[in-house]
């Protein structure tokens, strides 16, 4: 409990206890508990004047209602008209400069592998004197394998 205290001199443990440190630590606790509950009750009167001052706009009238309608149906026309357009991004020139863009570098890619591959097969023919045939059969190539056009 932190209520004695203890001090290593030399070879020889010492321990003390002062009953006024008890005091102390509940009078600082004290002080600490009652500077929480000044800050939140300053906190309390910020906020109910923050939600005083919120609603002084926010009175239920008729224009204040046309008005909220108004933007519930505006937020669904924009919701609809971006699905709409969601639709068409298929269509969209720069989505197909993109798809055509990326099919160039996956081609490149698709020759990269296939030079590999057969950068691997003339390796191991001249490595172990085997045929065409035998190697595509042990590596699972098919007999059409060959480059893109």
């Amino acid at each position: 409990d932190n209520m004695v205290d203890t001090e290593r001199v030399g070879t020889s443990n010492y321990y003390w206890a002062f009953p006024s440190k008890a005091l102390n630590a509940r009078k600082h606790k004290l002080e600490e508990l009652n500077k929480q509950i000044s800050d939140a009750k300053q906190r309390k009167v910020s906020l109910e004047k923050s939600v005083d001052k919120a609603k002084v706009g926010r009175q239920d009238t008729k224009e204040r209602n046309s008005l909220m309608k108004e933007l519930q149906a505006l937020r669904e026309e924009r919701t609809q008209l971006q699905a709409e357009l969601e639709k068409y991004r298929d269509c969209d020139p720069e989505v197909i400069q993109q798809i055509r863009k990326s099919n160039g570098v996956a081609k490149e890619a698709v020759s990269r592998w296939t030079d590999n591959v057969f950068a691997i097969k003339s390796w191991t023919k001249k490595k172990f004197s085997f045929d065409d045939g035998h190697i595509n059969k042990a590596f699972g190539i098919p007999e059409d394998f060959d480059y893109m056009d």
